[in-house]
């Protein structure tokens, strides 16, 4: 008696959810598996950048600044400062709104399995 083909493909696709640990809520981006991994990367990656830029926009300031008014090295120190403050501002805004998209995610995977 052959069964019917709906249900066997919803049945597979149920398994093979089920056997990859994966339903709606891994979609989310939760950091599992190869695309977890490759966000993950990124995620340093732009926070990486977002701390060295700062740094390097203000050493570049400062040594600027520094030729153009005669101050050495003072203004090179002070930029310098600053551009460290003004990356890890930025490092701390792109992680906050990383957990608000992941807490964003999870409530929507939570309402998703309800």
């Amino acid at each position: 008696m052959p069964s019917d083909p709906e249900s066997d493909l919803a049945d597979l696709e149920k398994r093979l959810k089920a056997a990859r640990g994966t339903g709606e809520a891994g979609r989310s981006g939760s950091g599992s598996g190869r695309e977890g991994a490759a966000s993950g990367a990124g995620i340093g990656l732009r926070i990486a950048v977002d701390l060295v830029a700062g740094v390097a926009v203000g050493v570049g300031l400062g040594l600027w600044l520094d030729s153009a008014l005669d101050t050495k090295p003072w203004l090179l120190l002070v930029f310098t400062i600053v551009g460290f403050c003004a990356g890890l501002l930025n490092v701390v805004r792109t992680a906050n709104q990383l957990e608000a998209k992941r807490k964003e995610d999870e409530a929507a995977a939570r309402t998703n399995a309800e």
